[in-house]
Parts: structure tokens; sequence; C-alpha cells
């Protein structure tokens, strides 16, 4: 019996692998050949998908990007036993793209099953939840707050406060509230992990659950992301069935319960009180703090409110203890980040990394560089909203107080590479109509200032009293900067100043 993994994750599938799943289990049927077809997440590498791995006595083989014309080919080559192929990537683990990397978050992902629970418990899955209710609720947010762990959704607030007043909080009621809408351009990495892992986030969610005093929980993701959404859903099937869900949780005297809610697409509900109205049943719109959410959230209940990699961190940081995760990273970034890289990039995909790597190591060495081949004129970290960076400034380290002194942000982790093809106009261009579009019209400097801001950089572009138009251009960042509501409208700025500062040509043409 030979075992054979072939990625259901949305990525690989975009580009053949359901066929090259078929197209195997076919020639092994004709050949009779005995295999397991196990349908895993992805590795992350996203130029070899669909990456096909074999299961050999030296470890697992890989074989990308395969396409269902190859398949034949490789069975007669004797892939079967790992044997040497032009598609030939060899043992998995032993890329150095992979290797180089570590990876907490992601441990599993591309690894297990994602739908078999006893894969997650054989690769150390459920550990941090025994533990958690082993020590109990205070210790739990000591821990988290001695990891150093900070909210990956792009804040970067100290989670352990986070849960330190929920836990503390009274009420006859709280919530837990998974922010899984992840809008911004270039990211991609908590989808990956809800279809490639999507126990590591329930049992997450359970132990936020359990530590705070919450017993109901919602995974708010999005109407784009069908398949991470099918599989989280029956992932929490089976976790009910396993009494990892409902009352009693793993025998204990805990209950909690977790439900999947989808979104109808609004960017703007990637702000926690936003996505808080939409599970309400109202329109998304941001609403003003105080109070906050950890105190009058959810229905106005104690809310605790975390991102898909923050509450995902959790289970590993009780396993190992907060000391092994406050030794990696830098300064006060404890912790690795799940960095994503897209745009025009050579390798495409994820990284998990500590924090302190530099952005031209992150693009240059892991990302290989630009798709095109062209040299690397621009690169965008933090998403739709985040600072662009030029080639010659890509030294950068990637923390929260160094990409902030740099007058940028890490945001999600997203990473979005441009060569010298890109019109830097345009893109500041974008991130004003971006903001436009997906403002949900709650404060006047979003509201307004975006679409005055297209009209202005538009101006600029046609050589309208340029000088003028780029002081009011500049006069209005700092009005949505200072004014805004929220981060939808305070951050539109940072791309387009990143432009203006290190891209003036590009205004003048």
């Amino acid at each position: 019996m030979t075992t054979i993994y072939v990625p259901r994750d949305s990525a690989a599938r975009s580009v053949g692998a359901d066929d090259v799943a078929v197209a195997i289990a076919r020639e092994a049927a004709v050949r009779g050949a005995d295999v397991t077809l196990i349908r895993n997440g992805s590795r992350g590498l996203l130029w070899l998908e669909p990456l096909v791995e074999v299961v050999t006595e030296s470890g697992r083989v890989g074989y990308g990007p395969v396409t269902e014309s190859d398949v034949a080919g490789l069975f007669d080559a004797g892939f079967l036993a790992g044997s040497d192929h032009p598609l030939s990537v060899g043992i998995v683990e032993e890329i150095a793209w992979l290797k180089d990397q570590q990876r907490v978050t992601f441990s599993r992902v591309g690894i297990v099953d994602p739908l078999s629970l006893n894969d997650y418990e054989a690769h150390g899955g459920l550990v941090g939840l025994r533990r958690a209710l082993e020590i109990g609720g205070d210790a739990v947010v000591e821990e988290v707050l001695a990891s150093g762990l900070r909210g990956r959704g792009g804040a970067g607030f100290p989670a352990g406060i986070k849960w330190r007043t929920v836990r503390g909080a009274q009420s006859d009621q709280k919530y837990v509230c998974c922010n899984a809408d992840e809008g911004d351009s270039g990211t991609f990495a908590d989808r990956m992990l809800m279809e490639g892992d999507p126990f590591t986030l329930i049992e997450g969610m359970v132990i936020a659950g359990i530590t705070t005093g919450a017993t109901q929980g919602f995974i708010y993701s999005r109407s784009e992301y069908p398949d991470a959404n099918d599989t989280m859903r029956e992932a929490l099937e089976i976790a009910y069935l396993n009494g990892l869900l409902g009352n009693g949780v793993l025998g204990s005297e805990h209950a909690f319960d977790l439900s999947l809610r989808v979104g109808a697409g609004a960017y703007i509900c990637g702000e926690e009180t936003a996505m808080l109205e939409s599970l309400e049943g109202l329109r998304g719109m941001v609403r003003p703090k105080p109070p906050i959410p950890a105190l009058e959230g959810l229905f106005g209940m104690p809310t605790l409110v975390n991102n898909v990699m923050t509450l995902a961190s959790v289970p590993g940081i009780l396993v190992d203890g907060s000391a092994a995760y406050q030794a990696l990273g830098s300064e006060r970034s404890r912790g690795t980040q799940v960095f994503q890289l897209a745009g025009n990039i050579a390798q495409g995909g994820i990284v998990e990394i500590p924090f302190g790597i530099t952005l031209s190591e992150l693009v240059n060495t892991y990302g290989g560089g630009t798709r095109s081949g062209r040299p690397v004129r621009a690169v965008q970290v933090g998403g739709p909203l985040g600072a662009y960076f030029p080639a010659d400034k890509l030294d950068v380290s990637l923390d929260y107080e160094a990409m902030l002194a740099a007058g940028g942000m890490v945001g999600h982790g997203g990473v979005v590479v441009f060569d010298e093809s890109v019109d830097m106009s345009l893109q500041a261009r974008f991130a004003m109509e971006f903001c436009a579009k997906e403002s949900c019209g709650k404060c006047t400097p979003c509201r307004i200032g975006a679409v005055r801001g297209v009209e202005t950089i538009d101006k600029i572009r046609e050589g309208v009293d340029r000088p003028g138009n780029l002081v009011l251009l500049n006069d209005l960042c700092d009005l949505m900067t200072d004014g805004s509501l929220c981060a939808m409208g305070g951050l539109t700025p940072m791309p387009v100043q990143s432009a203006l500062r290190h891209f003036p040509e590009d205004f003048q043409r």
C-alpha cells in the first residue's frame, strides 16, 4: 500500500489538482497498484502546485507542478517508489525553501488529512487544549501574556490583554469571535489554514472560550471562500461528534458551542466592530470606541475578537510553553509571522518565519525575485492600505516597531511585489478608489475624502495644476489619517503618501 497526497487547497485546485487526483486514482486502478489517496492542504509552495507527494521509506517525495497528462509518465517512471523524474523535487521536508522556515501555526498544514481528527491528534493536536483544561483559565491567560503573542489580524494588540479583559468582565453571557474575513489583497493564510488544518482553529477557539468564560463562538468567514467554508463546516460536525464541542468539552465541565457565519463581501467587516454588526444581522458599519468589544461586544456582551492566525497560535504556545514562543522574533514582536508572497513573484506562497527577517530576504531569497524577470521596483506590505517600499529600501526588518518607524505596517503579513513596469500614481489612485468603494460611509473623512482623493490624483495625472493638487492631496491624506473613525480611512493615506515619497516621478509624467 502506497500513500499519495494531492492537495485539496483552493490554490492547487485552481490549477488542476482535482483532475490530477482523478487521473492518479484511475491510473492506479488500471495498473492494479494498491494506493491510498489523501487530499491534504497545501504546503504553501504555490509555484509547484499541484504538488503530489508519495510516502516512501526515505520520507515524502514530491513531484510538481503535476498536470493530468503527466500522471501516466510518473507511474511509468516508478514514482510510487519515489523514483527520479523531471518533476521530482526530492524529499519535501528537505526543500531549502521549506526547511529554512520555522512553522508553528502552519506546522501541520500540508502534512495531515485536514478532516481526520485522528491524524490531527497523531501530529500533536489537542495537547494544548488538554493542558488548558488542566492548568485553568488564569494560568492560560498568563501563558498567552508571557508569550508576547500580538494580534495577527493587523493591529498587533497584545492578545493576552484582550483575553484577560474578557475573562475579568462580569456577565452571564460572553462570546468568542474569530475574524476570518481575510479581505486584504495578497493575503491567503487564513484560507489556507482553514482548508488545510481546521482543527487548529477550532482548538484555539475552544481554549479561548473556556479561558474567558465564553460559551458561544462564531467564525466569521467570507463568501469568497467556499472551499474553506465547506471544510470548516465538516470539521465542526466532526468536532461535535467527538466531544470537542458542545457540553462537556473532552469530558470536562466546560461547554462551548461554535458555528460558522459567512459575510456578504464587505471589506469593512474585517474591522472588528463592523464584523460584530454583521453578526447581529445589521449592515456592516464601524462602531465608535469606547466601549471596546472586550467589554461590550456582540449583542452588548463581553466578546473576545481575534484573527484566525492569532487563535491558531495559542495551541502551540500551550504545548511548548510561552518561553519557547517568546524566544522567537525580535524586540516586542515575538513568535512567528505567516508572510504571504504574491504579485509579480517567482516563488509565491506561505513563509512562516520569526519576526526580524528583512523584506529583501523575503522577496529575493524566498520569493526568488519577480516572475517577469524584471527588476523589483516596489513592494507593498500589509494589504491594500499598506505602504510601498522601493527596491533600495527593502532592508527594513519585518517586525511591528521597525515597520512603523519606516512608515509602514506588518498588517496581516501580505507582501505584494511589482516590477519596473508599475505606474505608482495608478497604485496611489487604486488605494483611494478602493477606500471609496469599501467605506462603510459612517464618517465624513473616509466617505468623502476617498472620493476627493481619486479626483485629485486624476487631476495630477492629467497635468492640471500639479503643484497645487499635490499639496491638496497631502493635506487630504493628513485629514483622513487624523479624522477617520477607523483604520479604513485612517490607513488609506499610507500607500498614497509612500508612493508620493518614494516615486515622485510617476506623478510628474
